[in-house]
């Protein structure tokens, strides 16, 4: 069975997940663990623990369980103060990293309550928080700063050195293809490729390495951005000519849908430029990988999955 590692954070990550997961794949999913919005916020400075929401989210994304008991792990405990609106899954995730010390003992058994196949692994276990560089030299501590920021931010660090999770190395030297998912650049990517140890690696593998392309704009982050300037995001962290392959949406999205996102979000449609991924000998894969989803759009997980499958047939 032919192995991949798929970098990412949340939301993102987790819509890759749900379509991946259905074909005959190895998945490692490697996940950036510096959230520090509500719940998972509390959670960090009540028990001393990297961020437990984004682990979780992609665990139930990964899980082969009945719609009962992802409804129970989603439960929030909206009327309680001494609880108040933490989610079920986030509780439980916490509760076995203080019997077991580490996520690497935690996850397993979660995993098992889930009925997860393939592998769920934070990018470290170090509890650290995400600093951001603005062009004007001024630090934005913590994702959720970073993320309403207005500034244009030059780096990404961490506020001390971490260490690499050895299992995420040692998964990067097995994968036959490894992924940097949609979804945030700043504060879902780029969080898992900012460790010495793990950029190394990755350069050193001689698996394709392919980015899932965003549908639509990051305010503040990635606004006017084109294919290529993702990409170029990116190998500022992982080097020149690191990535070598992107899947892209093709098609255009809606009128309707552009305008909401426009106005509502003020997010645009990211527009493939064939002539400079060419440039930068980036193999192209296209097609309409999108579906809508309650009025907002989304990465057709289906689709995609099929594509990656796809790749990975292909490579002998």
């Amino acid at each position: 069975m032919k192995k991949i590692v798929i970098f990412g954070g949340g939301s993102g990550l987790s819509q890759m997940l749900k379509g991946l997961k259905l074909f005959p794949i190895d998945i490692t999913a490697v996940v950036s663990v510096f959230d520090n919005g509500g719940s998972t916020l509390r959670l960090r400075k009540d028990f001393n623990i990297p961020a437990v929401g984004d682990i979780s989210k992609v665990m139930l994304a990964m899980s082969n369980t009945d719609t009962d008991i992802v409804n129970l792990m989603n439960y929030r405990f909206k009327q309680s103060k001494s609880l108040g609106n933490h989610s079920v899954k986030n509780l439980l995730l916490t509760a076995l990293l203080e019997q077991k010390g580490d996520f690497a003992s935690a996850i397993p058994v979660l995993s098992k309550l889930l009925d997860i196949e393939g592998k769920i692994l934070p990018i470290t276990e170090d509890n650290a928080e995400l600093v951001a560089i603005s062009e004007d030299g001024k630090k934005i501590i913590g994702e959720t700063n970073i993320t309403k920021t207005k500034k244009k931010i030059k780096r990404i660090i961490y506020d001390h050195e971490v260490t690499a999770n050895n299992e995420v190395l040692n998964a990067i030297k097995k994968a036959d293809l490894i992924i940097f998912s949609s979804g945030s650049l700043l504060t879902s990517i780029i969080p898992n490729i900012i460790i010495p140890e793990i950029v190394n690696t990755i350069k050193k593998s001689a698996a394709p390495k392919l980015y899932i392309c965003n549908l639509v704009t990051q305010p503040g982050e990635t606004d006017n951005f084109k294919v290529s300037d993702h990409i170029k995001m990116l190998n500022d962290y992982l080097g020149e000519g690191t990535i070598n392959m992107v899947l892209a949406n093709n098609i255009p999205i809606p009128d309707k849908l552009v305008h909401k996102y426009a106005t509502e979000e003020q997010k645009d449609p990211v527009e493939l430029d064939e002539k400079e991924l060419n440039e930068m000998n980036i193999k192209i894969i296209k097609d309409k990988i999108f579906s809508v989803e309650e009025g907002y759009l989304r990465h057709d997980t289906l689709k995609t999955a099929y594509l990656v499958f796809s790749i990975l047939m292909e490579k002998k």
